[in-house]
């Protein structure tokens, strides 16, 4: 069993004390600090693989260089936990991930070391690239900048932008490769082959020449490495002599991603790169009270198992993701037809347009993606896919609020973004049997398709009491005075909300279109038949599923007033995804009572909940 670490509480760190400390007392700290990190991210859960391997790495990052003079930016900021306990940020580790307290990822708000906190892949040499392009406009000539990329975050197209520039340049930038050889799962392609060539120069592929040269001496860099990742004396020496040589520099670390925790290194399918409260000794979930009714099955799964099935019947259909085979449910598939699954790397730019390439040949892909993930390839979606009417179809994972991953990846901008794509069909799925049933007409039809879902637990399914056409009427009262359209997962809020309008003597109709895009003709119909239409999703408002539903009525020359709930255009912090949604007004009772401050032609802005009802 792990000791308790209680000295970095009580006793912050600081870049300086770092410094100061003797060289012989670096593996006690060293040690110290991945029993913190065991401790606190098994309570609170986390990011615990990545932050395990870069434990000496940060270490020796804050000893030769002088944060935040110097800038240390840190790619896929999952893997910055160590590097807040150095800049003064231990005690805070008990509110890891929490709604007020530390986040998960660099936070500019909580530090001045922290100098991005964007926590999507491949983007710190860009970062990198324009800050000391920045010092060198301001006459800067002391100070450095570091980029720490690794995690899989090298195989994304936008990292080599990045390095096309840095190389050709001579400003100080010093690239930190962590090469764990994983992003969740094991890294594939030629970069991969490149770098084991590089750490095993005996191996059969030549990544050198005569002149000593490798791929990013070729384009401007001076290499140093590999240097073992774990040996702190050993990252000082080569770290402080990159600094010195005030050029381009790429500096190959090898780790080993969870290291120093059994369970960690041990764990085949990723390292324990991603946790919730877990057994500090084992690594295993604390298994909770038994329940008597089944077992909570998530989205992802259901959808996981429902592809599988499709894939068994459908010899054309494929599928990709970007460096995700588990956490987006492709895992089953991969097992029973591997050459029929395509892992590209942190790469979705590449994958929306290879799917393109996959579906000219025949084929019909299927994209599963994170919904904040896709963001990055809105321009290949639009150009790609559907401007050569390709049937490809968007699994979009985590849409809506996340939770405790906070403003980057909330998946709250999808719906927005789809809806202006011409000729993409975009479905909302409100409970397991909705997903496989939509999953099936999506990859049944002949252009581009997207279905959404949140995270977690998918819930019991919803029967409609009726369909007209493609719409799913989930409950009437009989009379018209509202039509309270729900996207999606918001369905149970909807029946919650419309049982407390009953009460107060409104009549509402609850509708799921199922297909949120196009907009249906028979809930056009329905919104002409009623006196107000109100709708609610876990979207942006901006533009999003609501906002396409009455831009829709009014080009249909229907006066009914509609009016859209949903997530404010804001970034939203870190936190309960019902927490969040509460404070978005995405309750039950909050979207009662804005159904009715909207009948009394108030300002939905201004909702009030305690409007005739309870909260």
């Amino acid at each position: 069993m792990p000791p308790t670490a209680t000295v970095l509480p009580r006793n912050p760190l600081g870049p300086h004390d770092v410094r100061a400390l003797p060289t012989g007392q670096l593996a006690a700290l060293a040690q110290d600090i991945r029993t913190f990190l065991i401790e606190k991210v098994c309570a609170t859960g986390g990011h615990l693989g990545p932050n395990l391997g870069v434990v000496e790495l940060t270490i020796a990052l804050h000893r030769v260089f002088d944060s935040p003079r110097d800038a240390i930016l840190f790619d896929t900021g999952h893997q910055a936990y160590v590097h807040k306990i150095l800049t003064g940020r231990a005690a805070d580790f008990d509110r890891l991930r929490q709604a007020g307290g530390l986040s998960g990822y660099p936070s500019r708000a909580e530090s001045v070391h922290d100098w991005s906190e964007n926590s999507h892949a491949s983007t710190s040499l860009s970062y990198a690239d324009g800050l000391a392009k920045a010092h060198e406009l301001r006459g800067y000539r002391d100070r450095s900048v570091v980029a720490v990329i690794g995690d899989g975050a090298m195989t994304g197209g936008m990292a080599w932008e990045a390095l096309n520039n840095i190389g050709g340049g001579e400003r100080p930038v010093v690239v930190v490769l962590n090469d764990n050889g994983r992003s969740y799962a094991p890294t594939t392609g030629a970069l991969t082959n490149h770098l084991h060539a590089l750490k095993h120069p005996g191996a059969p592929a030549t990544v050198q020449d005569q002149a000593g040269a490798n791929l990013f001496t070729r384009i401007g860099f001076t290499y140093l490495g590999p240097v073992d990742g774990h040996d702190t004396v050993a990252l000082e020496a080569v770290l402080e002599r990159a600094r010195l040589l005030r050029r381009p520099v790429l500096v190959h670390a090898v780790t080993v991603k969870g290291s120093g925790f059994g369970p960690a290194e041990d764990d085949e399918a990723d390292c324990l790169h991603a946790v919730g409260t877990v057994d500090a000794v084992t690594g295993r979930a604390a298994s909770g009270p038994a329940s008597s009714g089944p077992p909570a099955v998530s989205w992802t799964s259901v959808f996981g198992r429902a592809l599988l099935e499709l894939a068994g019947e459908r010899e054309d259909l494929v599928a990709i993701t970007a460096s995700m085979l588990r956490p987006t449910g492709l895992y089953p598939m991969a097992v029973k037809y591997p050459e029929r699954v395509f892992d590209v790397g942190i790469a979705e730019q590449h994958a929306v347009t290879s799917a393109a390439g996959l579906a000219m040949g025949g084929f019909h892909p299927v994209v599963a993606l994170y919904s904040t993930f896709l963001t990055r390839a809105v321009d290949q979606v639009l150009m790609d896919v559907a401007l050569h009417r390709l049937p490809v179809t968007f699994v979009l994972d985590r849409a809506g609020v996340t939770g405790p991953d906070g403003a980057s990846h909330h998946g709250m901008w999808d719906a927005s973004l789809l809806g202006i794509v011409p000729g993409l069909r975009l479905a909302v799925p409100r409970d397991s049997g909705q997903l496989r049933s939509l999953l099936r007409e999506a990859t049944a039809h002949e252009g581009p398709t997207a279905l959404r879902f949140p995270k977690g637990t998918a819930g019991r399914d919803l029967e409609a009491v009726r369909r007209v056409g493609g719409v799913d009427i989930l409950s009437a009262s009989g009379m018209r005075d509202v039509l309270l359209v729900s996207y999606g997962p918001m369905a149970p809020l909807c029946l919650q909300a419309a049982t407390l309008l009953n009460g107060q003597g409104v009549g509402v109709t609850v509708a799921d279109p199922r297909w949120a895009i196009p907009v249906a003709p028979e809930l056009l119909d329905l919104a002409a038949r009623h006196r107000l239409v109100v709708t609610v999703e876990d979207n942006s408002r901006t533009g999003g599923l609501g906002s396409t539903l009455a831009q829709t009525v009014r080009d249909h020359a229907i006066t009914t007033p509609v009016h859209n709930l949903g997530l404010p255009r804001a970034f939203l912090t870190h936190g309960p995804r019902e927490q969040l949604l509460a404070e978005a007004g995405l309750t039950a009772a909050r979207i009662a009572g804005a159904v009715l401050r909207a009948r009394a032609g108030k300002p939905l802005e201004h909702t009030a909940p305690t409007d005739g009802i309870p909260q």
